[in-house]
């Protein structure tokens, strides 16, 4: 049994490979990167210190166009992870039919222990030595430990490089230099979405109680919207621990302490409780909102929600899964619950290449319409080959790209 993201999505292909009986050659070009890159970045801290930082860039397949987005910066990223994540944005784009392939990387740091000034200048760094990049090529965009902050100085850098304008070569940047609005909330809003259609769909009433593990910027729209709905948000964690109230928090006061204290421990009217007790509270809905890797074997038959929603990338593991399904609990897959955010990259490099730019409105009214589309596609698989939303959404996705890899001649 293994907690190795890369192995989690390596899984699900195979399965769903089988599935969509794949052509055993394009299965295994799927199962590997077509480019990896691991450079290292030589440092000056702003005492003086001298340290020597390990990134990583992988192009995981771009048979359906120029791979895109996530740059990590956190302490504990290595190769595999970056693989597993490049991986499920190669699928992620297909179930959400936009013409891109999968790519990630970042730098293995802790943001939180670099001043202003060494954060910029390493994610300059980065940018400088990414061996390939531009518009058409790679367009790196945000993930945990960066933001619009660190894409504007992506952006900066890759312009000062080139001596052009390119504002298509970076995603998740802010409006002021050229972004897409609602970038920010893609993610949770394109999750908030799903969920009321799949609450729908299963028979699970609008007041229904949630728990969501992880406050982040995905974590905290999501739990915002849904609240808004009239659902019981029975707990919330961050990276500190977590809150619980029986009778459900007040979302839009949380909200206001944790902007005041920088997390949600010790908000009132409400008790402690740790991220693996949220997990396993009797909920309808659980949104794993945070890391990937949460839900594994040995916590899978403690899990008590009816409906998960996998907002972070791989947090249940595929033995995980097996028990859950098991239990009968449904899972709307991180490939689909969690798309928003490609989706809005999507349309922000074509207000880039196009210098076309929508508002608020158009955009969330374009990427409801596309990612509700991506979930009928997926749910009416799913019930008609009587397989699990995951391995539909897989199946979806491997039917594209096999046809992209035949038609390319590259099996």
């Amino acid at each position: 049994m293994s907690n190795n993201p890369f192995e989690t999505a390596l899984n699900s292909l195979f399965i769903a490979s089988r599935l969509a009986d794949l052509d055993p050659n394009v299965v295994e070009i799927l199962s590997k990167p077509k480019r990896i890159f691991e450079f290292t970045i030589p440092f000056k801290m702003d005492n003086g210190e001298f340290k020597l930082f390990t990134a990583y860039r992988v192009h995981y397949n771009d048979a359906l166009g120029p791979v895109k987005d996530g740059t990590r910066f956190a302490p504990d990223l290595d190769l595999d992870t970056v693989k597993a994540l490049g991986l499920w944005m190669t699928i992620k784009h297909a179930v959400a039919g936009i013409p891109a392939g999968g790519g990630k990387g970042g730098i293995r740091v802790n943001p939180a222990e670099l001043s202003e000034r060494e954060l910029e200048r390493l994610t300059r760094a980065y940018i400088r030595k990414l061996p390939l990049k531009g518009a058409w090529i790679d367009i790196p965009g945000a993930d945990i430990g960066t933001s619009g902050k660190t894409q504007a100085w992506m952006l900066d850098e890759f312009e000062e490089i080139m001596g052009y304008h390119s504002p298509a070569a970076i995603n998740d940047k802010p409006v002021e230099v050229n972004g897409t609005q609602g970038s920010a909330e893609a993610t949770g809003t394109g999750a908030f979405y799903v969920t009321m259609q799949a609450v729908k769909d299963f028979g699970i009433s609008q007041n229904a109680s949630v728990a969501i593990q992880g406050f982040g910027t995905v974590g905290r729209m999501i739990a915002s919207l849904l609240y808004k709905e009239g659902f019981k948000i029975l707990a919330v964690s961050d990276i500190y621990g977590g809150v619980y109230s029986a009778v459900g928090l007040n979302i839009e006061k949380l909200a206001l302490h944790v902007a005041e204290t920088g997390s949600v421990v010790n908000f009132q009217d409400a008790e402690s409780i740790t991220n693996n007790e949220l997990l396993e509270l009797p909920c309808d809905v659980l949104v794993p909102a945070a890391v990937q890797s949460v839900i594994t074997v040995e916590n899978a038959n403690k899990i008590n929600a009816r409906l998960i929603i996998e907002c972070a990338n791989g947090p249940v593991t595929h033995e995980a899964e097996k028990i859950l399904e098991g239990k009968g609990t449904i899972i709307i897959p991180d490939v689909l619950a969690n798309c928003g955010s490609a989706i809005v990259c999507s349309f922000e490099r074509i207000q880039g290449l196009t210098d076309d730019y929508w508002d608020l409105e158009t955009v969330l009214h374009r990427l409801r319409e596309r990612i509700l589309k991506a979930y009928q596609e997926t749910y009416q698989v799913a019930m008609s080959k009587d397989i699990s939303l995951r391995n539909a959404a897989w199946v979806n996705a491997l039917v594209k790209l096999a046809r992209a890899i035949e038609k390319r001649g590259w099996v």
